[in-house]
């Protein structure tokens, strides 16, 4: 049985959905009953609600698991701490292996939630437990956010310079790399980069989209103050818009720029292109 953390976004239906492609039983852990029937029908096998900081409904979770993929919920104030109830529960169950969904670059100090990721690996690799460690970049998928803005107004519109170069990777790619190291042998204590491109300006983003919708596409960089009060207007928790301020300063001073051979190695083929994946959105 296979534990999954955070199960019903859209990175935990993802990965059900690719372990039960390979006949894995699985196990999803969600937070309220509203999240039960989107992880069963992405494949989960059994499904446990509670809360992540509740260190009884991790007993519970991890009974009888004999791997946990454990996905921390994004910007959560407390992930390091969930990271160690985590981490405590697997200690208890005895031959329980660790796939923890980490993020490229996590020992940067700038990215708050980043830095907190590198503190749970940090306990990961001193707790005894075999592990595997995953680091994504930003998905193609976050793009989505853009596409009526893209489509009816012809602009990409993002939080940073038109000249931020990103490397992006394709959630199904991720899934699929998941599956594997979940059900496969000789990935343990493995730290794996998946990184599907190069790194892409937001110019080059836009001319993509223009190449595959047929029409200009321009970025436009909007302000930070907009950004935020926009994220209020919908509700937005604070710590969730500071985070992700923090974030998008760190971009368009540095960019976040990967590689993309180690994803090649384990999927043994070529990651998906950013233009494979604007094709199959554009409808």
């Amino acid at each position: 049985m296979i534990l999954v953390t955070g199960a019903a976004g859209k990175t935990g239906l993802a990965v059900l959905a690719a372990l039960k492609q390979r006949g894995a039983k699985t196990r999803a852990f969600v937070k309220d009953d509203e999240q039960i029937l989107p992880v069963r029908k992405a494949g989960a096998t059994e499904v446990v609600v509670g809360d992540l900081l509740d260190a009884d409904v991790w007993r519970l979770a991890t009974t009888a698991v004999s791997s946990i993929y454990h996905i921390g919920p994004n910007m959560h104030p407390n992930e390091v701490r969930i990271g160690q109830l985590m981490i405590a529960a697997a200690r208890t169950v005895g031959n329980c292996r660790v796939v923890y969904h980490s993020v490229i670059h996590p020992q940067i100090r700038e990215m708050p939630h980043h830095w907190s990721k590198l503190k749970v690996e940090n306990i990961l690799f001193d707790s005894g437990l075999v592990y595997t460690v995953l680091q994504p970049t930003a998905y193609m998928q976050n793009l989505l956010a853009y596409l009526p803005a893209i489509q009816n107004e012809g602009i990409l519109p993002v939080p940073y310079p038109a000249e931020t170069r990103l490397s992006l990777v394709d959630l199904h790619d991720l899934a699929t790399v998941a599956a594997k190291v979940l059900t496969e042998t000789g990935h343990e204590y493995a730290t794996y980069e998946l990184v599907g491109t190069g790194p892409l300006t937001q110019t080059a983003v836009a001319d993509t989209f223009s190449q595959i919708l047929h029409r200009p596409v321009e970025v436009r960089p909007v302000p930070l103050k907009t950004w935020k009060a926009e994220a209020r207007a919908k509700g937005t928790e604070e710590h969730i818009i500071k985070t992700a301020v923090t974030m998008f300063t760190y971009y368009a001073q540095s960019g976040m720029v990967g590689n993309p051979r180690v994803l090649h190695s384990l999927l043994e083929k070529t990651p998906t292109s950013l233009a494979t994946f604007i094709s199959a959105i554009i409808k």
